[in-house]
C-alpha cells in the first residue's frame, strides 16, 4: 500500500477484540465486527490497540486475529496493526509478525511505564520503523505511557522515510497545529474522539476511533462536511455524537464500548482483568446515549 497521506484512512477505528464466555479470543466474532465496521464508515481499522485489549493478548492471538481479519476485509479497510509495546524487541518481533500476515500499516505507542528519555524514544521508533517496509504512525497519549512525544524528538523522526504520522491524543490542540507546519507530508489524526472537530480545524486529516464502532458514518459525514466547508453541519454532527462519546468513556476504556457492543447484538464478549464488566449506573448512562442517538 501507498504511503500517501490518507492511503490507511480517515475514519479509522481502533478495533476491540471480542472474546468468547471463557475469556477465548474469538476470531469468527473479530471477522463479523471487522466487517461490520467495515460497512458502516471504517476505511481503515486497527487491531491489538489499547481498545483491542493489547496487553492481554499474547503473541500467538495476536498473529491470528491478523491472519484472520486482513482477508475478511480486504478492499474495504485498511488494516493497522498495533504493535508496540514498552520493548523494542518485542515490538520489532510483532512489527515482523504482522507484516507476515498482510497487513497494510504499524500503529506504535511510546513505550509505556519505563519512561525512556526523548533520545530513546527516537532510537525505538527508528528501530521498529526498519524492521519492515510498512508504514508507520506514532502513537502519542502521554495520559497513558507517562511520556509525551516532544516536538523536536518528532522533527528528528521525519527523515525516515516509512513514519508518516501521528495518532495524536496529547489533548494539546496548539502543539498539533505546531506539528503539522512543521511536518505538512506526515498525516495527523485525532487519537480522542471528543477532539476530532478541533482537530480537523487545526489541519488534521481524521480521527482513530473509538465511537466509530457506533456512530461510524456520522463521523464520516462530519469530516466530510468539514472538508466541503460546511462548519455548521460538522458542528452539528459534533454536538449530536458527543453525549456518546462521553458515555464511552465514563470509565477506563473499553469498558464502556463492550457494553455498548451487547446491547447492540455485536460481537464483544467478555473483558479481560483487570478490567472488568461495566456497572449496572455505567450501563444506563451507556444504554441513554444509544437511545439518544437512534442506535437502540
Amino acid at each position: 500500500m501507498s504511503v500517501g497521506r490518507v492511503s490507511l484512512g480517515r475514519m479509522i477505528t481502533a478495533m476491540a477484540t471480542p472474546f468468547g464466555a471463557d475469556g477465548s479470543l474469538d476470531l469468527d466474532g473479530a471477522v463479523v465486527l471487522a466487517s461490520h465496521l467495515a460497512d458502516h464508515g471504517s476505511d481503515g481499522i486497527v487491531l491489538s490497540g489499547t481498545t483491542g485489549e493489547s496487553p492481554t493478548l499474547t503473541e500467538p492471538e495476536k498473529k491470528e486475529l491478523f491472519a484472520a481479519v486482513v482477508p475478511a476485509v480486504r478492499g474495504r479497510a485498511a488494516v493497522i496493526a498495533g504493535t508496540g509495546t514498552y520493548s523494542t524487541a518485542e515490538s520489532i518481533e510483532l512489527s515482523k509478525l504482522a507484516a507476515g500476515c498482510g497487513v497494510d500499516g504499524l500503529l506504535i505507542v511510546t513505550p509505556y511505564y519505563s519512561r525512556p528519555p526523548q533520545s530513546g524514544l527516537e532510537a525505538h521508533f527508528r528501530a521498529i520503523a526498519a524492521a519492515t517496509d510498512l508504514p508507520v504512525i506514532l502513537y502519542d497519549i502521554p495520559g497513558r505511557t507517562a511520556r509525551k512525544i516532544e516536538h523536536d524528538t518528532f522533527l528528528k523522526l521525519a527523515d525516515v522515510p516509512t513514519i508518516i504520522g501521528v495518532k495524536d491524543a496529547a489533548g494539546d490542540p496548539s502543539g498539533t497545529a505546531r506539528l503539522i507546519a512543521a511536518l505538512p507530508a506526515w498525516t495527523i489524526w485525532s487519537g480522542d474522539d471528543a477532539m476530532t472537530l478541533p482537530m480537523l480545524a487545526v489541519g488534521a486529516t481524521g480521527v482513530i476511533s473509538v465511537a466509530g464502532h457506533l456512530v461510524g458514518d456520522r463521523i464520516g459525514e462530519m469530516i466530510a462536511a468539514h472538508d466541503k466547508g460546511q462548519i455548521d453541519v460538522a458542528a452539528q454532527i459534533n454536538r449530536d455524537i458527543t453525549p456518546l462519546i462521553e458515555a464511552l468513556f465514563c470509565t477506563s476504556s473499553p469498558i464502556p464500548l463492550k457494553a455498548a457492543l451487547a446491547m447492540l447484538g455485536l460481537p464483544g464478549g467478555p473483558l479481560r482483568l483487570p478490567l472488568i464488566e461495566a456497572t449496572d449506573a455505567e450501563k444506563t448512562t451507556i444504554r441513554a446515549a444509544l437511545e439518544k442517538l437512534g442506535i437502540l
